[in-house]
């Protein structure tokens, strides 16, 4: 409560004292058209926009889910549902600067797959933070909203480690790392056991390798990842994703009678992939794998898994996505497609009561954030952890201390920048600013980010040209951090309040501004919107968008004349 309670004080200390930027208003529009759904169907991806590595359990009636978020703050995301189409996110698992150290990273590291499991009325999920000096840590939660502990670092070698509960009450560790000996080509990986005590938090016993280099290691398969135990009967059995996580991405099975093997595999495999389809087919979903299997009370079995929707090539700005799909047993293995058939967008539903749905994770919908409640809803982000207030939330609206450090700047600080995952390829997203408290020498603005080198960013400046509102972009390293002026247009000097819109339509992006209501003017029109594609940008997040303000520490000519 003390801590609390000092927090308090300290975002009150900052809402007085500073300068800031207020955000009045953030809406969002998003509809990628597809089929009108039958009370029978759900639509797929479950979860749109970037949310990957999902990992999903059952506990009783109730399921819940996590999914990785890399090097954004509040950190993975936890799930709830009762019917596994409709999830409605309770928490992040990592919600305290105290609990990580993300260091000052590029987007791409932070916190990698995680995996949720459950013992014993205890709720744990496993981790590793890239780039962290701890690795791999284990957290644990007796409600899954949280407060979620800090963690307690495991101190193996790999990534992707996921804990399972036998009959018996044991638990068992799996990761990817390293295989024994020399590797014999780059990615060549290993799927690690080891067992867990769960009383002293702690890998006991010997570590064992039980899948070395993949499902057919005469093919030198690339990163086996992402593994997965759960028991059917007189199996165990392990689920592992290899190829990387681009369209060769393939899920794989395997089998044992005991736990740490030997484990077989299955000859029909991959149970999930999508590279063996055509390029050119219709409305492609591709990069399917990094499954993970769910048993419902009536014996029936889904699989929860990350893929893309590219919306030319292999070019999608939403980052991998949640897809839910049935799996069906043959002879003893479970398969979620059958070669060469694609991932469907609609599907029939389970069979579980409708859960209600409050908040839209996929389809067409839209929404409005006024920044009123008492902090940011959980599903917004900054990129790292804050570790001194910034923001505040109010009657008023979000305020925005101007940070020193621009969008494309990760290592000498942290941008002032709230992101929320972009969800749609067709989207309409505008934000209004007042600026009245706004120092002359500050700027502030609405953002289309991928990373820190591929972004777009409009809204108002100052500098000796005077006031205006400005697009930037960033479109590599060589780009200043602060992003290239493409246009600029001349406002009055008392200008007080701006509104930002961005309408985007695949790889097509369309900039407005107005300084009044509903008085849109374009500023910029046809851009290339598949910049911020992970085909162009690299990585593997998805596009966020929000609010920035940024305060140059010179005149640093970011608002220099447009080309």
């Amino acid at each position: 409560m003390k801590r609390l309670l000092l927090g308090v004080i300290g975002w009150l200390v900052f809402s007085i004292a500073h300068t800031s930027v207020v955000v009045k208003e953030l809406s969002y529009r998003g509809d990628d058209d597809g089929p009108a759904l039958s009370r029978t169907q759900y639509r797929n991806p479950v979860l749109a926009g970037f949310y990957p590595d999902p990992s999903a359990i059952r506990v009783g009636d109730d399921f819940y889910l996590v999914n990785s978020s890399f090097g954004y703050f509040p950190g993975l995301p936890v799930f709830h549902s009762r019917d596994l189409v409709t999830w409605m996110q309770i928490g992040n698992a990592i919600d305290r600067p105290s609990q990580i150290d993300y260091g000052r990273n590029e987007l791409t590291r932070g916190l990698f797959a995680a995996s949720i499991s459950h013992h014993d009325g205890t709720f744990y999920i496993t981790n590793t933070c890239f780039y962290c000096d701890g690795g791999n840590y284990v957290i644990t939660a007796k409600n899954p909203a949280g407060p979620w502990s800090n963690p307690v670092w495991l101190k193996f070698e790999g990534i992707d480690p996921s804990l399972f509960f036998d009959e018996d009450g044991t638990a068992w560790l799996v990761n990817n790392g390293v295989p024994e000996g020399k590797l014999r080509y780059e990615g060549h990986r290993a799927i690690w056991i080891q067992q867990f005590d769960v009383a002293s938090m702690k890998l006991i016993g010997p570590r064992k390798v039980i899948v070395d280099a993949g499902a057919n290691p005469a093919k030198n398969p690339e990163h086996v990842e992402g593994p997965h135990l759960f028991r059917n009967r007189d199996y165990y059995y392990l689920m592992a994703a290899e190829g990387g996580t681009g369209e060769q991405h393939a899920q794989m099975i395997y089998r044992s009678r005991t736990i740490t093997g030997p484990y077989e595999t299955w000859v029909g495999n991959p149970v999930l992939t999508q590279r063996d389809l055509p390029a050119d087919r219709p409305h492609p979903v591709t990069s399917a794998g990094h499954a993970q299997f769910v048993e419902l009370k009536d014996g029936s079995w889904w699989a929860v898994f990350l893929a893309t929707r590219p919306y030319r090539g292999n070019h999608y700005n939403l980052g991998r996505e949640t897809f839910l799909l049935p799996a069906t047993w043959q002879d003893g293995w479970p398969v979620v497609l059958p070669h060469g058939e694609p991932v469907p967008l609609v599907a029939k539903r389970p069979a579980l009561p409708h859960e209600p749905m409050t908040a839209p994770m996929n389809g067409p919908f839209h929404w409005s954030e006024h920044f009123q409640a008492s902090a940011l809803p959980m599903q917004w982000m900054t990129i790292n952890a804050p570790h001194k207030p910034w923001y505040v939330t109010g009657a008023d609206g979000l305020h925005i201390e101007p940070s020193m450090t621009p969008l494309g700047d990760y290592k000498s600080g942290q941008p002032a920048y709230i992101a929320h995952r972009l969800q749609h390829h067709r989207a309409r997203i505008s934000a209004t600013f007042d600026l009245r408290k706004m120092d002359p020498a500050e700027q502030a603005g609405l953002a289309l980010l991928q990373n820190e080198t591929h972004f777009y960013a409009a809204g108002l400046t100052n500098d000796i040209s005077g006031r205006s509102v400005v697009l930037y972009m960033r479109s590599s390293k060589d780009t200043p951090a602060t992003g290239a002026a493409l246009a600029r247009i001349a406002l009055p000097g008392d200008t007080t309040s701006i509104s930002i819109r961005f309408e985007l339509d695949g790889p097509r992006l369309d900039v407005f501004y107005a300084l009044k209501a509903d008085d849109w003017h374009p500023l910029r029109q046809g851009l290339d919107a598949s910049l911020l594609s992970t085909a162009s940008a690299g990585g593997f997040t998805g596009v966020t968008f929000g609010p920035y303000a940024y305060k140059p520490a010179t005149d640093s000519g970011m608002a220099g004349p447009a080309d």
